[in-house]
């Protein structure tokens, strides 16, 4: 017998305090088939409800180049958003040819001041990713030269992980280790994160790699060391990182003002080895020998400390929405050198046949250490107003405001100029605007064949205590003729100056560096030196931008972008390029030369006078689902808690519990839910019901059959206000007390459950004739309630947002409750179905030339020239993809470099693949059993990057290889494994 046959979901649901559009189909019978009048009839158990956008969502018309739902992030198996972000390069790499490459940032679609903010989150923690192209970092304040990034995080989690990892190269020689630990809290607005990082990775040696040396580093007489074994190829380096975060909201509802603090503590230290000090002693005869003085290597060590302060404040302000991020970094670094000793009296002496030019040199006096130190300090702070006060016939104006201060310095000194100190500091005043104007509207049934136009309008100022004043300004058109295709254009100018270290970094000179000196054919070690130049001028940014997306109907879902991208630039800083002829002759103070012999070569960075390139990337992405959905329905569905409990106090069938978990038969689709809310929600007076359901109807009449002002004034409290969002969060809240300690095979046995903390109208409809809450009604309750895939006495955290619309095709995603990283359950998010994905990113390179001074002939990076260590590939694909199903996952990615020609030296083809492997430990029965125990929340990874073991071959014109292009001196690591287990509490 059903203790509660006649409380219906309407009473549970407003005794959990959600007020819904749920109650208005309670009775409706559950055919799955349209009605008659053409409204879809509702089974006699479902809960509808309805919103407009999920909490967080980017407010845009450019639609994003990828979505991802928590299934879709479970099937990367990343271990944090840090790694998810890496696995999402082809989406999230520009094409802009402009900025530092990575994306900017956005939690909850608001800005946060930093990567290191959030960068530790789980991706359990995650609801949903939004990847969207570069014009929508205008609004936000920033250039349109990054993609920006959305991070939509679940309502209540909680976590506490542990990571350990070991790797090495298969061909060893060198190992790595790490550990981690993170512990986050997120409560609503609020969220506490805890995080300690330690990794360690050991020295290689050119001796471990077999490299040959070059004839003047090899010393002549056989006893002396080899100076392979004092020539590091990768440095012995430790480092320990700590850092927290801080979120809260003053308030409740969407728009309320938050407050951030974040703060970061990075130390690190390295050692590498320049090989042996030599001296070539020739005697009275003109015999000569190359020694090795002794086997002390000349070292660098290097120590480094940052400490990083972040904070982020968002606030309403009527209309509008300002955000305020402030970022400021402090960091000390030394670098100590050994230097080479004094020779003259060793050479003097076998020149006078005084010593035995092959025998014991005795012993020397060190040369002593030349140290550079530098303290550098940035402060970034940026202090955006969005809003839209300007209506027109087709839409809102979007208008962005932007001000900000940016402060950077750098003092430097180093014991070559012993007593001069370096001191640079750049102050920087900024301001702009951006206006995104709706020239054409379907929404607003203005110039509606046309679809979606907007036009994109921007400019700005920067004033530099170094530059003077930088100008910016951009414009672009949005074009969206249908929901599957949007096309955009924008051009855009930019004076930029190079960055503080880039002028004032203290000079380091490194020994014993090979090089390969294009007049010789010949790798030599020489001198490098590195630093700032002070001598930098500001750059001008010209760049045209053309783009398509198409999402078609392939899969589960697919699309299709290519981008069209050329950039012009004058006055541009770039890194010493490749020591060609062309570039030694336009930079001959860099050079110094011995009798033909490179001795030393300052690669600071140079002013070229233009750079141009252009090229086209286009891809695309595919995803899908493998298996077939769990019995029941997808696992945490969309209202999916309200339906469990709402069943369960009715006392439904088995059939209504599964509808109640996500199956809603023939519930109408999501985009009709949500049209009829806003319909409902934006007019004014008394509103046209006819479109809604007819059990609503029924409940906004009055006893006379005419529509209630009363009733309609009621309902448009509860279904439009942002009461939804707190009442999901208490009811999300006693599922969780209700379900904690519950057992379900001997109930007597349960953990008490705390009754106080549960709300008032569930004590009244568990309570007795004695005003008592019964017992045996409280025991059937929690049996009911916690029966559902995510009870078992912990948050599952798959439940849906009380503000959301319903699924279409019974779709689910996970959203509410408290819950705890780890993959939920058998299957993880996706209600048991597996998840595949597959992108594909193909960038073709149309011009890449640089032009270094007047008078001086261009140089094509196409067609033989070079200003890196390589050429410029003209072409080059990226692919990512992988499997996840029942637990078991596998990724894929590759990358793909044409050859180039560089002189009389071939760039030859590369292409490298990296597979990673992981299991939720969890959700082997084999394993694990019926009660998985410590490995609950476990995964085991494992990852093997490059392969195959590839490397670039590097051939001159007689197909040898230089010494320099070595491929194990190119990539000393070659293929390498990493195993990890991860486990969260």
């Amino acid at each position: 017998m059903h203790l509660f046959p006649r409380i219906s979901a309407i009473a549970l649901t407003v005794a959990l305090a959600t007020p819904a559009l749920a109650q208005d189909a309670e009775q409706s019978p559950a055919t799955g088939q349209a009605s008659d009048s053409g409204e879809a009839s509702l089974p006699d158990n479902a809960i509808v409800v309805t919103g407009e956008r999920i909490r967080g969502q980017v407010e845009t018309d450019v639609p994003p180049v990828v979505e991802l739902d928590e299934a879709d992030i479970a099937a990367y198996g990343a271990d944090s958003l840090a790694d998810l972000i890496e696995q999402l390069a082809p989406q999230t790499g520009s094409a802009s040819g402009r900025g530092s490459g990575r994306p900017v940032f956005l939690v909850n679609g608001r800005r946060v001041s930093g990567f290191r903010e959030f960068r530790r989150y789980p991706p359990e923690a995650i609801v949903k990713v939004q990847v969207f192209p570069e014009e929508v970092a205008l609004q936000y304040g920033y250039p349109a030269d990054q993609r920006v990034i959305n991070f939509i995080l679940k309502d209540n989690f909680s976590s506490r992980e542990v990571e350990l990892e070991y790797g090495q190269p298969t061909r060893g020689g060198r190992s790595n280790g790490e550990v981690e630990f993170s512990q986050l809290t997120i409560n609503g607005g609020n969220r506490l994160l805890f995080g300690a990082e330690f990794n360690t990775s050991s020295l290689l040696t050119e001796a471990e790699r077999d490299i040959i040396q070059t004839e003047s580093n090899t010393p002549t007489v056989a006893g002396d060391p080899d100076p392979a074994e004092f020539r590091s190829l990768a440095s012995d380096s430790e480092s320990i990182e700590l850092e927290t975060t801080w979120n809260t909201t003053f308030g409740e509802g969407a728009r309320v003002p938050s407050l951030s603090l974040n703060a970061n503590l990075d130390r690190s230290f390295s050692r590498s080895l320049s090989g042996l000090d030599t001296v070539l002693l020739t005697d009275p005869d003109g015999n000569s020998q190359l020694r090795a003085i002794d086997d002390d290597p000349i070292t660098r060590r290097t120590k480094s400390t940052t400490a990083s302060l972040g904070s982020s404040f968002n606030a309403p302000i009527a209309d509008w929405d300002l955000a305020l991020t402030v970022d400021a970094t402090r960091g000390w670094n030394t670098t100590r050198t050994d230097q080479r000793r004094d020779t003259t009296a060793l050479v003097e002496a076998a020149a006078a046949g005084e010593i035995d030019i092959a025998g014991d040199l005795g012993l020397l006096p060190t040369g002593g250490i030349e140290q550079a130190d530098s303290r550098t300090y940035t402060l970034d702070s940026l202090l955006t107003l969005t809003g839209r006060p300007i209506l027109l016939p087709s839409g809102e104006v979007n208008v962005t405001a932007k001000a900000g201060f940016n402060l950077d310095g750098i003092d430097s000194e180093d014991t070559r100029n012993p007593g001069v100190e370096t001191s640079l500091d750049r102050r920087e005043l900024l301001a702009g605007l951006n206006l995104a104007i709706p020239l054409a509207s379907a929404r607003e049934d203005f110039l509606a064949p046309l679809g979606e136009l907007t036009l994109d309008l921007g400019g700005g100022v920067e004033d530099l205590s170094d530059f003077g004043l930088l100008t910016n300004w951009n414009a672009g058109l949005n074009w969206r003729p249908s929901d599957s295709l949007s096309l955009q254009a924008s051009y855009g100018m930019r004076e930029h100056a190079p960055g503080i270290a880039q002028l004032g970094n203290p000079q380091i000179v490194d020994v014993n560096q090979p090089v390969y000196d294009f007049a010789t054919g010949e790798t030599v070690l020489a001198n490098v030196v590195t630093g700032g130049n002070p001598n930098l001028l500001a750059e001008t940014q010209r760049d045209i931008k053309l783009a398509a997306s198409y999402d078609f109907d392939l899969f589960d879902r697919s699309n299709f972008r290519v981008e069209y991208v050329r950039n012009r630039s004058d006055d541009v800083t770039e890194s010493f390029p490749l020591l060609t002829p062309a570039i030694e002759a336009a930079f001959p103070d860099r050079v110094t030369r011995e009798n033909g012999q490179l001795v030393e070569l300052d690669r600071r960075a140079v002013t070229f006078a233009e750079r141009g390139s252009s090229r086209i990337r286009y891809g695309f992405n595919f995803f899908g689902r493998v298996g077939s959905e769990s019995e029941g329905g997808s696992r945490g569905g969309r209202g999916g808690m309200m339906a469990r409990i709402a069943s369960a106090a009715r006392g439904s069938s088995s059939q209504g519990e599964g509808q109640g978990q996500g199956q809603t038969g023939g519930a109408p689709d999501r985009a009709r839910f949500q049209q009829m809310r806003e319909q409902f929600c934006s007019s004014e007076g008394q509103p046209d019901i006819s479109q809604l359901p007819e059990r609503m109807q029924q409940r906004l009449r009055g006893e006379n059959g005419e529509v209630d002002p009363a009733r309609v004034a009621e309902a448009r409290e509860r279904i439009c206000s942002a009461e939804g969002a707190r009442n999901r969060e208490e009811m999300e809240a006693a599922r969780i007390r209700l379900c904690t300690g519950w057992n379900a095979a001997d109930p007597a046995a349960s953990t008490p459950v705390d009754l106080a903390a549960l709300p008032a109208r569930v004590r009244e409809r568990l309570a007795g004739p004695d005003g008592q809450v019964d017992p045996e009604r409280l025991n059937q309750l929690r049996a009911r309630v916690c029966a559902a895939p995510d009870g078992e006495g912990r948050p599952g955290g798959q439940d849906g947002d009380a503000g959301d619309p319903p699924p279409a095709d019974n779709e689910a995603r996970g959203g509410g409750g408290r819950s705890r990283g780890g993959g939920g359950g058998p299957g993880g998010p996706g209600g048991g179905q597996g998840r595949w994905n597959l992108s594909v990113y193909h960038t073709i390179e149309l011009e890449n030339y640089a032009v270094i001074a007047d008078g001086i002939p261009q140089l094509d990076l196409l067609d033989g020239d070079a200003l890196s260590g390589s050429g410029v590939s003209r072409h080059n694909v990226t692919m990512e993809g992988g499997l996840f199903h029942n637990g078991l996952g596998a990724r894929l990615s590759a990358n793909y470099a044409s050859g180039s020609q560089v002189d009389d030296l071939s760039f030859h083809d590369l292409a490298t693949f990296d597979l990673r492997l992981f299991m939720n430990l969890e959700q082997q029965q084999w394993l694990a059993g019926d009660d998985p125990g410590f490995l609950k929340g476990a995964r085991l990874s494992l990852r093997v990057d490059n392969l195959f073991d590839a490397h670039q071959r590097v051939t001159d014109e007689t197909g040898t290889v230089p010494l320099s292009y070595q491929p194990w001196l190119v990539d000393p690591l070659g293929r390498t494994f990493e195993i990890e287990f991860r486990k969260v509490f």
